[in-house]
């Protein structure tokens, strides 16, 4: 799978509204806009972020985050709660509930680099 592509499209929806519960660019909750982020690319995930967390392949500490990876996060509730695309180097793209709209965020933020939990390479 093209990465670059598939990190091109997620963010070409900088900006669409966070939804609970959503998956369509009308508005996005973390999971929803993954599964259809990836869709559009021929790849069925699960619709759950724990669901999510166990597909593909684990991304060991260490190895290098390749662009489309997905990240994953405890937030508010132990395991993993939310969920992002690994756009390369520090950076990652998301529909957070806390500011509203999918957008862009670094993983080294103290808030993102204490609840991260790893990563899974989807082929």
């Amino acid at each position: 799978m093209d990465g670059y592509a598939l990190v091109g499209t997620a963010l070409s929806f900088r900006g669409t509204p966070y939804r609970n519960g959503g998956a369509d660019p009308q508005g996005f909750d973390c999971s929803g806009f993954t599964q259809y982020v990836f869709a559009q690319y021929g790849v069925s995930l699960p619709r759950e972020v724990r669901d999510q967390f166990d597909q593909g392949e684990s991304v060991k500490a260490g190895d290098e985050l390749a662009a489309g990876d997905l990240l994953f996060f405890t937030t508010v509730a132990p395991g993993p709660t939310h969920v992002g695309i690994a756009i390369g180097g520090d950076q990652f793209v998301h529909a957070p509930s806390s500011t509203g709209v999918v957008r862009v965020e670094r993983l080294s933020t103290s808030y993102w680099s204490t609840r991260y939990l790893g990563a899974r390479r989807i082929e």
